[in-house]
């Protein structure tokens, strides 16, 4: 019998921990005496803590605070001192996460497989946390390896970069996950049991409170296919909808939902504790209307985005449904109150918190920030070091209604470079799919390695291109350019109905959409510019001048593989693997290092400063939902 573990940082008030498909024995801790009075327990959730150890930056409660009032939030020693403050307010109290905790990682935790990120939230005090898309990134053996515990084993031997306790001050052999990740709706394809427990249940004096961990059902669509070979997404909704009589049967009536999907607010103040256009047309709207009456709480993820909002169930009864944003820069404050006899939860109060890094009552975490300097310390040679220069800084953010993005364009621009000769691809054109240029982007300012303004270090290169997708360059026709051009768009051939992704082509590709017109008529103007001459590929009326003409064309491997709804992607022919993005990135780079001059994504001579998305309208957003002309 396996061995059930309860985080160090739990308090000793009525605890009883049990894992659904889990042969764990339960463990109950001292309670006070029940009482006929109302039971008031805290709920503290994050979403989206991809690593993030050290602090991702500053961050305002609203868009519109001055950058300069901003205050610097996050890294895992200051979430542990909020995590602890929250947790003094109310001895009754659980933490939890809405999933996506590892992957998509900073150098520090994803060099050493993300051991440090596991061995940091122990610490936090994470109890329940849904599995998120990332956390399959690795595959499922992955997954279950830093839950259980052990070294990661490469060709037979303990892999150079796991286990590494000893310097940092943390056990060996690695401990694992002392939260339990739990996953309801992703069952083994051939046994219909689930990977992982389907929730969690935690007993506030004598009342037991129900945590149903989901992943977002459309992981297979922005996963590699290795890294979900063998498992089912099963639909969400549907999913919790079909526990509720095996919870009642326990019980249990106070039922919350970690779910990693979410949505994003409409309007343009961004209030971490608003609701603007309450989340419409977005996928955990979706699913929450779908939900038995009986959820009370919806902790979400996934979008990276704040809010904090009302949302109607299948009852029409509005829940609380919450998301603080990512890389631990917000906690999600949440009183519940249940009635012990009904043991309903009758009332939620949830608000979005700031993990600041200047508040004069909280103090990170020492024990934590061994950890962190540790493995910083451990990692520093490598990403310190100069890899290349940038005139200006390329944001991850979509810079026009056209959807452009800076940073982006570099990354293209590498990978292009990297596939563009005989022997490694013979491409002539290369797309990056946007959600895959990660937070900030490449900065100008220099970072805390003093490395000086403009250059760029390998940690900054990888922190924006996390991943370790290989390259693949394969042979498309212009009929099939278009149409993967055309899928970009929501619920167009094939891509999901709520969500609109835009990819950023090299340089020399330009295209133009119109969100006015239907589904395959949106895209026109495609050219390329190659070897000094242009090429028009489909025209100003949309019509693809030659269908069967071939191009090679270079994608990351997720991409090659249907990723982000790019299906057409999968009939690409004559397919040959490449360098991993990062290595093209750093190759790319290092032609911009001093004395060199360095990249320039205003340059003139490359054509770099004209935009390679146009947009039919004026407007100045770029959509991301189901609504392509706002």
């Amino acid at each position: 019998m396996r061995s059930l573990h309860i985080v160090a940082a739990c308090s000793m008030a009525a605890i009883a921990v049990a894992c659904s498909n889990s042969d764990d024995a339960a463990v109950v801790a001292p309670a006070p005496a029940p009482s006929q009075a109302p039971i008031s327990v805290k709920i503290i959730g994050f979403n989206d803590y991809h690593g993030n150890l050290e602090s991702p930056g500053t961050f305002g409660a609203t868009a519109t605070v001055p950058a300069a009032e901003r205050p610097p939030v996050g890294g895992a020693d200051y979430l542990a001192a909020h995590v602890a403050k929250l947790k003094s307010q109310n001895p009754l109290n659980v933490v939890v996460g809405a999933g996506d905790f590892i992957g998509a990682s900073p150098l520090v935790s994803a060099a050493f497989h993300d051991e440090p990120a596991i061995e940091t939230l122990n610490r936090i005090g994470l109890e329940f946390n849904a599995v998120g898309n990332h956390e399959f990134d690795k595959g499922s053996a992955e997954l279950l390896r830093l839950q259980n515990g052990g070294c990661k084993i490469t060709n037979n031997q303990t892999d150079a970069n796991s286990c590494k306790g000893a310097a940092v001050g943390t056990p060996v052999p690695f401990e694992g996950a002392k939260f339990k990740w739990l996953s309801a709706n992703v069952v083994s394809s051939t046994t219909g049991k689930p990977l992982l427990p389907a929730y969690g249940v935690k007993t506030f004096n004598d009342v037991k409170v129900a945590f149903i961990g989901m992943t977002l059902k459309a992981t297979p669509t922005i996963v590699t296919p290795t890294g979900v070979a063998g498992l089912d997404f099963r639909d969400e909704a549907q999913t919790v909808n079909a526990l509720i009589p095996e919870l009642r049967s326990q019980g249990i009536e106070s039922v919350v939902v970690l779910v990693h999907e979410g949505g994003f607010q409409t309007g343009s103040v961004s209030d971490i504790n608003g609701c603007e256009g309450n989340l419409a047309g977005s996928a955990i709207a979706a699913i929450v209307r779908q939900l038995d009456d009986a959820v009370d709480l919806v902790v979400s993820g996934h979008t990276h985005s704040a809010y904090n909002c009302k949302l109607p169930n299948a009852a029409g009864r509005p829940i609380s449904v919450t998301s603080a944003s990512s890389f631990g820069r917000l906690l999600t404050d949440i009183d519940v109150t249940i009635d012990p006899v009904t043991k309903n939860i009758t009332s939620v109060a949830a608000t979005n918190r700031l993990v600041s890094r200047s508040d004069s009552t909280v103090k990170g975490d020492p024990e934590i920030a061994k950890i962190v300097d540790g493995y910083k310390s451990l990692v520093s040679p490598v990403a310190n070091a100069v890899i290349g220069s940038i005139a200006a800084a390329l944001p991850n953010t979509r810079v026009d209604g056209a959807c452009n993005m800076p940073a982006g364009n570099l990354i293209a621009d590498s990978q292009l470079g990297a596939t563009r000769t005989a022997g490694f691809g013979n491409a002539v054109i290369a797309f990056m799919n946007g959600g895959g240029v990660r937070n900030p982007g490449f900065t100008y300012e220099q970072s805390a390695a003093n490395e000086g303004n403009g250059n760029i270090t390998y940690g900054e290169a990888f922190t924006v291109q996390p991943f370790g997708n290989s390259l693949v360059t394969m042979t498309l026709t212009a009929k099939d350019i278009k149409d993967v051009l055309e899928e970009q768009f929501a619920g167009c051939r094939g891509q999901g109905a709520t969500t609109t992704r835009f990819m950023i082509p090299s340089n020399g590709f330009k295209y133009t959409w119109d969100g006015s017109k239907a589904c395959d008529a949106r895209i026109s103007n495609v050219t390329l510019t190659a070897g000094g001459s242009t090429e028009t590929i489909v025209d100003a009326g949309g019509i693809v001048l030659n269908p069967a003409k071939t191009y090679r064309v270079t994608v990351n491997n997720f991409m090659a593989d249907g990723g982000d709804g790019y299906s057409t992607f999968r009939k690409g022919s004559n397919r040959l693997g490449g360098a991993q993005d990062i290595d093209a990135l750093v190759a790319f780079l290092s032609q911009y290092k001093a004395p060199r001059s360095p990249y320039d994504p205003t340059g003139v001579a490359e054509d770099r400063g004209t935009p390679r998305i146009q947009r039919v309208g004026s407007s100045a957003t770029c959509p991301t939902g189901a609504n392509v002309n706002p």
